[in-house]
């Protein structure tokens, strides 16, 4: 496989190192992969060992630097102990990438207890706890940068509530702690993908992507976007270049949250009565 390329100088990121969340499928191996041919030394995290592997693999085979360790981001004993022994191993960590998250299309009323704390467990609490791990193991000491990943919840997530309010609630996390950590000379921002033709889509039904499809061509842009293109964002809002940046998400939607559909379909056959006085 050829090595991804990249708009920024091959040597942006040479002596950082960066861990990445999901780091071994769809957006999150695309991040790891430019990071790393921009000289990046990046850890790889999830929960399954086989991507992780493939992902450190293409890296090293074109001459970059990957580690890699599984983690499960909801354990917050795993997620200490994990970030000590990177903290430990290269003796500092310049950025994090709040990537691993997880969701399932459903309308609201069909989310079971479980599934709704099992959605925000990951999407939240997984940022809460790697941004914390991270940084009273180095970056409170060092400085550091730190992108969350979220989504386009901005006018609410019809379809996928649990996600949407996990989602929104990472990014006020990121308004808070730019503010708590800016006298440690930590950035925190986050970037908030809109419909992108990821891996990630593979895991939805057919009629799902479809409505995705279909949806993406009805957006300003006109289309959906690419993992690159997110990836992009994210090594900006990583790197010096955005050092006057912090407590802000970056929109990466192609116009797309200016107007929502669903991608669910949503009943009509009842409408709200009007008010009369």
């Amino acid at each position: 496989m050829a090595p991804d390329r990249s708009v920024f100088r091959d040597d942006l990121f040479d002596g950082r190192v960066v861990l990445v969340t999901g780091g071994g499928t769809g957006i999150g191996r695309r991040i790891a992969t430019e990071l790393a041919a921009l000289g990046a030394q990046v850890v790889l995290a999830a929960r399954r060992q086989e991507p992780l592997e493939a992902t450190a693999a293409q890296i090293t085979a074109a001459g970059g630097r990957a580690d890699w360790m599984t983690l499960d981001i909801r354990d917050a004993d795993a997620v200490e102990e994990a970030v000590a022994v990177v903290a430990e191993r290269y003796e500092r960590i310049d950025g994090l990438v709040n990537n691993a998250g997880g969701q399932f299309p459903a309308p609201a009323q069909d989310i079971s207890p479980n599934g709704w704390r099992t959605v925000v467990d990951l999407n939240l609490n997984g940022a809460f706890l790697m941004s914390m791990a991270v940084f009273r193991a180095a970056m409170a000491e060092h400085g550091g940068s730190i992108v969350s990943i979220l989504a386009d919840f901005w006018n609410g997530f019809p379809g996928m509530a649990h996600t949407g309010a996990a989602r929104a609630g990472v990014a006020n996390l990121t308004k808070t702690l730019a503010v708590e950590w800016a006298g440690h000379r930590v950035r925190v921002n986050a970037v908030a993908p809109g419909l992108i033709d990821s891996s990630g889509m593979d895991t939805y039904a057919p009629e799902i992507r479809q409505a995705v499809a279909a949806a993406a061509r009805g957006i300003p842009a006109g289309r959906m976007g690419t993992e690159a293109e997110v990836s992009a964002a994210v090594v900006f809002l990583l790197s010096d270049a955005a050092s006057f940046i912090t407590g802000d998400t970056l929109r990466i939607d192609g116009g797309g949250s200016l107007h929502k559909q669903p991608l669910l379909p949503m009943g009509t056959e009842s409408p709200i009565p009007p008010y009369t006085g």
